[in-house]
């Protein structure tokens, strides 16, 4: 070994002496220069500690040359290093053998020391570049994630602002916002492991499904005082009032919307969820009147999630109904107010979702 540690290091494989002590002669000035005198201890250095550029001669015993290339290129981590075969003579078709298998350029002997040094100085040259692409390239990739994240988190600390306004002014929220995003996300995680919906309950999908799930009630911020502070049950009139909240909410999750861009997935859901989670399945619901698979996916799981959170709530003018009250009106809602298979999925999991109302009653 001749060693120069700072230097780019060169891996020579010949199994002649006189020629690996020639390409040493020749590079030891300019580069740290191991030796191996055959295919195999060739690929325990390489293994070992990879080199920046290999030599490699063609034919040897055991393992050849080509041999000898096919296996770096298998490993992750030798797969990138520029390998240069060294040769007497070699027809067309092993020139073309020897690219396949992954060699970057040739050598043809009697070497002579100019033209060793440029192809090296050149492959050397391209490696280093193909290096700082990629690292720049993993830069970017991160400095992308991390933007994304900091997008993220101004967004979801957007919404929470949102949902805490709405909070803030019903007296009756409680944790009901909380309860009925982690019902909506059970329903969508059982739904989609039953293989239903596999194009839209996709796993980043039922994350935003379950972030957007909170700003259900956010149109309740523009519904007067007086009718949503109302300690009683709401007569026709301030009844048809309270209803526009899913209207109200829907326009201001839109302006949002249009401000961030369409393509933004948690207020495309927010969207659907706020107008559309009043609708019933017969299409006896609100606004619109939408009919089973034309209410969208999404405010169907709000729906179910909203009602038995309700049910279960205790109101001033009602009491709490038990879980298994609660399970009995969802299921007499079945084809009529609710999505036959969102009840059924409901049915499967109740025990998960009594669970999360009891963890976080309020």
């Amino acid at each position: 070994m001749f060693a120069h540690p700072e230097r780019a290091t060169i891996l020579i494989i010949d199994d002649t002496p006189a020629n690996l002590s020639l390409l040493g002669q020749i590079l030891k000035t300019d580069y740290r220069v191991k030796l191996a005198n055959n295919g195999q201890r060739a690929l325990d250095l390489a293994m070992a500690a990879p080199p920046d550029l290999i030599l490699c001669d063609v034919m040897m015993p055991d393992i050849d040359g080509f041999e000898v290339c096919r296996r770096l290129k298998a490993e992750l981590k030798t797969a990138k290093i520029p390998v240069i075969f060294i040769t007497a003579s070699m027809t067309v078709e092993d020139e073309q053998t020897g690219f396949k298998v992954g060699a970057v350029d040739y050598i043809h002997k009697p070497i002579t020391p100019p033209t060793v040094m440029a192809r090296i100085k050149t492959h050397l040259q391209i490696k280093q570049w193909h290096d700082f692409l990629e690292d720049q390239s993993i830069w970017l990739q991160r400095e992308v994630a991390r933007q994304i994240e900091q997008v993220v988190q101004l967004q979801s600390a957007a919404i929470n602002i949102m949902v805490s306004m709405a909070e803030f002014r019903d007296e009756e929220t409680g944790n009901h916002i909380r309860r009925t995003q982690e019902y909506v996300y059970q329903l969508a995680i059982y739904l989609q492991q039953q293989g239903q919906y596999p194009d839209e309950l996709t796993p980043t999908n039922i994350e935003y499904i379950s972030q957007a799930a909170p700003l259900h009630d956010i149109g309740k911020t523009a519904i007067p005082d007086y009718i949503l502070l109302k300690p009683g049950q709401l007569n026709a009139e301030e009844f048809e009032l309270m209803r526009t909240h899913s209207l109200r909410g829907y326009e201001i999750i839109e302006q949002a919307r249009h401000r961030m861009g369409e393509d933004n997935l948690l207020l495309f859901y927010g969207a659907q969820i706020t107008r559309h989670h009043h609708e019933r399945w017969d299409g006896t619901g609100y606004p619109d009147g939408l009919i089973g698979t034309n209410i969208p996916l999404s405010a169907r799981i709000m729906a179910i999630a909203d009602v038995y959170d309700a049910v279960r709530s205790v109101r001033p003018y009602k009491r709490p109904f038990s879980h298994a009250e609660s399970v009995g009106i969802i299921n007499q809602g079945r084809g009529k107010h609710f999505d036959p298979d969102i009840v059924d999925a409901f049915l499967a999991i109740q025990d998960q979702l009594s669970e999360i109302a009891t963890r976080l009653a309020d």
